[in-house]
Formats: C-alpha cells, structure tokens, sequence
C-alpha cells in the first residue's frame, strides 16, 4: 500500500507514516538548539538586574536605581522610573549575541547547512555555544562578558539556520507542526531553567552567582554538541549532496516505520531536480530575484519580523528588570519571572497539540487577538499608575504581572512556536536553506533593533511603548487574516501549491511559472 492519500484539492500528501521513536529522539536531540536559544535570551535579563553583576560591569546603571546619578557629570540625583535601566553599554551586552548571530547566519551558516547538512551545521555550533558559555562564566571585564555572548551567537547563528530544517525535514507531514513547535517549547524550558538558575544564584553570598548563570549555558550546549554526532542526516539533505537513492531509502524507511515510502522519496528528489534545474544558480539570488519565490521570500521576511516587533524579546531579555521599574524588589522579580515563564511553556506545549488540527491561521489570528488586548491595557496601567518617580501599588503590579502572562500565553501557543515553523515549510528544497538565512537574518536583526533600543524607548517613550508594540500586533495579525494561506497537513514538498490557489499570490507568481515548476516535480 502506498504511504501517501489524496485530500479534497486535489493535492496527493504522502509521507504519512507514524512517528517512530528513532525521529522522536533524533527531533527532540536537534531541540537541545531551542533550549540553549532560550536560555541565552532569559539568562541575559535576569543577570543584568543583579546587583553584584552590574556593581562589577555597569556601576552607572547601579547608581541611577540607588537613585543617584548615572552619567558622566554625576547626574540628577533622581532618575525617572523609566529609565534607570537605560546603558547604550547594557544593552549591547544583551545584542553582541543576535549581532554575531546575524553576520554567521548570512556569511556562513547558510552554505555549511547547504553543502555540508543539517547535522555538520548543528554540530559546529554547538562547539561554539561551549566555547560561548566558558568566556562569558570567567569575565573579568566588560569586554570579555560581551566577546562571550559574541561566541555564542556564532553558535546561535548555525542551529537557528539548521534546526528548523531539521525538524521540518524529519517529521511526518500530519505531524510536521507540532514537530517543529517543539522548537519553540524546548526554547520555553531553556528559558524556564534560566530564570530559575538566575533565582537560585542571586542568593548566592559572595556575589560570583552571575557567573554560574552565564556558565551553565554549556550544559545544553554538550547535549546538542554530542547528539548531533550520532544524528542521521535528513533524506532531504542527502538528496540534496547526491546520496544514492537506496541509502536515502533506507533511512527514509527507517524514520516513517513503514516500507512504502516510494512517494515521498519521488518527491525529495524531484524537489532537487528543480533545484539542479535552476543550473547552478545560487540559492539566495534565486530567492531574491525570481518572481515565483515572492510569496516564500514575504513570509521569511515578515513573520520573523512581525514575531520581534510584538515586543516579546523586550519582555525576555528584560522582564526582570521591568519588574523592579514597578517597584518590585530583585528576588520577587526573579520569582515572578520563573512563573511567567512556567504559563508560557504550558501554553507552547498546547500549541504542540492545538496546531495540526486547528491549523496554522486559526492559532495565528487567536493569538494575536490575545497579545493585542493585553499588550494595550499593560501599556494603559503603566500609564495611569507608574509616573516618573514612585511605585505603583501591589495590586496594580500584581495586575501587570497578571497581563504578561496573558500577553506571554498568547504568544507562546501562536506566533512563538509558529514563527519556526510557517518559514520552514513554506520554502521548497533549491532555496530551503538560503530562504532559512533569511528568515534568521531578518529576526536577528530585529532581535538585535528591540534589544537595543528596548531601554532607551522605555525611557523616552515611557509607556507608549507598549501602544507602539500593539499596534504592530494589529499589523500582523492582519496580514495573516489576508495573506497566509493554510500549509496545515501538506507535505513538506507539495506546500508550493497553496500560492496558485491563493487570491493574491496567484497574481504575484503566475500560473506559468508554478505550472513549470510542477512538469519539474513530476
């Protein structure tokens, strides 16, 4: 029997094999790469909003919450609310990691996953991340804390490019959602162990406690470093460096648990023909450059960039130190922080079950309905409650904590794991891994934007900010409502089918063209 069916369009979906637990655990191994993401985001906020740690590197940011002045002349003795986080030199500290990320993803990440697979991809960054996790644990000045987030975004620029790809590849295409959701819950208990490290650590007498935080991200790091040399490389990527086609079926079987995978591996390699069809051409020339890949190169430009200008990295990188803005004391703002980050893993291990059977719009729209309407009223209170100088009172604060977490749940079962997951699949095989590049370049170099610029618009904007994220909520949320088609149970081969079929993008790729990329595939 075939391993494949025909849905109601028409559209024939094979690779519907079963989840066998050799791809469970070869998935699960490449999410390692999640978690570490999650916990260099969460690390940073946390260890910045510990006195011990800025004592050491940024004793003006020290002296602006004491509640002197921060500047070179001595400063007000008061400091707005606002803006006693607000260092040029803080913040690159957080931004060195997505700026270092953002050159490897577009100079070299993008042509290891290519050429030398997913898993040499993988594994290469891995050793980085160690590297990473090592310098940055034994600073001993401002300079080697930021060279040691600089390593780890070496790191961070190769499993963001080869782990999503991974993934896609890897899963059965019914199940290929909540596979690559995963990524985004992997990066939620990253981000969980560092808040609680971070709680832990501030306890810590002596004051070395930052740098246990900071040193720790190795230990992920081993994981994936050690996993991914015994991973077995997709069939799409042995396809694509010219494996024979017994060797890829062999695997293929292996992966699906079944035998009759004969239509799927049709698929693979008819995908690459496209690609050698393109005669050589360069993967992110042709994404750029042909009219048929403008809808692929919309959505792996725009849902990276809509998912950071929903302000969600602001909040990670910064949440403890937004909390103690309203007047929470260190430890409770560590504290609320680890359970903010508990509701919002619950929420993407939901997503995982939620997203193959609901699909990828309906969860798109539903949550960024959810992240508008918190967003909006978090920005209200702050406005009406926190003025320049003073605190807001407990139940304000209680309250605000109360609208993060409905704003971060939101999140976390839409456009937190999705933002994975729609670029991924929506991209065919001869530009996968330079589409890929893209999408990484584009949310890195947003990431590295908000983080930069997160503190001193808090300062200036004061709580406007959270008007300005909500209204790019609204944006996002529209452009789903008109311009997403649904990929939900396609294979990962066939998904270029939806852009004929869309009201828009027909227009933009042409029949002709997607007429003679499908003679290519057949």
């Amino acid at each position: 029997m075939a391993a494949g069916f025909v849905d109601d369009e028409g559209r024939r979906r094979s690779g519907s094999g079963r989840v066998t637990a050799f791809v469970a655990l070869s998935c699960a191994t490449a999410a390692m790469g999640g978690a570490i993401y999650g916990y260099d985001i969460s690390i940073a906020g946390g260890v910045s909003s510990m006195e011990p740690f800025l004592r050491d590197f940024f004793p003006g940011v020290l002296r602006r919450m004491a509640g002197g002045g921060g500047g070179a002349d001595g400063g007000a003795p008061r400091v707005s609310n606002y803006c006693k986080f607000d260092s040029q030199l803080l913040t690159l500290f957080t931004s060195s990691l997505y700026i270092s990320g953002l050159l490897t993803a577009v100079l070299l990440a993008s042509w290891v996953t290519a050429s030398r697979g997913r898993r040499a991809s993988m594994i290469l960054g891995g050793f980085a991340y160690i590297a990473g996790a090592a310098v940055s644990g034994a600073a001993v000045n401002v300079s080697m804390a930021i060279l040691g987030r600089a390593l780890l975004g070496v790191g961070l620029g190769f499993t963001t490019q080869s782990v999503p790809l991974y993934m896609a590849e890897m899963a059965p295409a019914r199940y290929r959602g909540a596979f690559s959701n995963g990524i985004q819950f992997s990066l939620c208990l990253g981000a969980l162990a560092a808040t609680t490290v971070n709680f832990a650590v501030e306890k810590i007498r002596g004051g070395w406690g930052w740098r246990l935080s900071l040193a720790l991200a190795g230990v992920p790091a081993v994981f994936l470093t050690v996993g991914a040399v015994f991973l077995p490389e997709t069939p799409n990527s042995l396809v694509q460096q010219g494996k024979d086609r017994d060797t890829v079926k062999a695997l293929l079987q292996r992966i699906r648990g079944v035998d009759a995978v004969d239509d799927e591996l049709d698929e693979i390699v008819a995908a690459n023909a496209a690609a050698a069809a393109a005669h050589g051409e360069n993967g992110l020339w042709l994404i750029l450059s042909r009219r048929r890949y403008r809808p692929q190169l919309a959505m792996a430009v725009l849902i990276p960039a809509f998912t950071q200008l929903t302000g969600i990295n602001a909040i990670g990188f910064y949440l403890p130190v937004l909390l103690r803005t309203v007047g929470m004391g260190e430890s409770a703002a560590l504290l609320a922080t680890v359970i903010l980050v508990v509701v919002s893993s619950a929420s993407t291990l939901a997503s995982m079950f939620l997203v193959d059977r609901f699909g990828r719009r309906a969860l798109l729209l539903a949550g960024g309905a959810q992240m508008l309407v918190s967003e909006a009223l978090i920005g209200s209170i702050m406005a009406a409650k926190l003025g320049d100088e003073g605190a807001p009172s407990k139940a304000y604060a209680t309250l605000l904590v109360v609208l993060i977490g409905v704003y971060s749940t939101g999140f976390g079962w839409s456009w937190g794991p999705l933002s994975w997951l729609v670029p991924t699949e929506v991209l065919p095989l001869e530009v996968r891994s330079a589409g890929q590049s893209v999408a990484v370049a584009t949310c890195f170099a947003l990431t590295v934007l908000v983080a930069q610029c997160f503190l001193a618009a808090l300062c200036r904007m004061k709580a406007w900010i959270f008007f300005f994220f909500a209204g790019w909520i609204a944006a996002m949320t529209a452009f789903v409502y008109f311009f997403l088609p649904e990929t939900k149970g396609i294979p990962i081969e066939q998904v270029g089918s939806v852009w004929e079929e869309h009201w828009f993008w027909r227009r933009i790729v042409g029949t002709d063209e997607i007429h003679a990329s499908s003679k290519l595939s057949k």
